[in-house]
């Protein structure tokens, strides 16, 4: 079981509460979450669900180890 560490995303806004650098980003076992430190509002992600949701061109991938 891999979890890493949580890191803010800086500027984001929480979709449902609107909250400001409130924002976190982590993988679990291989999924993308995201989630709201303020509200609890979370969503999750497959790395396949990301690369298809990315448009136009990308200039570098930030991967944490």
């Amino acid at each position: 079981m891999s979890k890493s560490r949580k890191r803010f995303v800086a500027g984001a806004r929480c979709p449902k509460c609107q909250a400001l650098d409130s924002i976190v980003l982590y993988k679990d076992n291989g999924v993308e979450t995201v989630e709201c430190i303020e509200c609890g509002y979370h969503e999750q992600q497959t790395e396949a669900k990301v690369a298809d949701k990315a448009q136009g061109q990308v200039i570098g991938l930030f991967k944490p180890e």
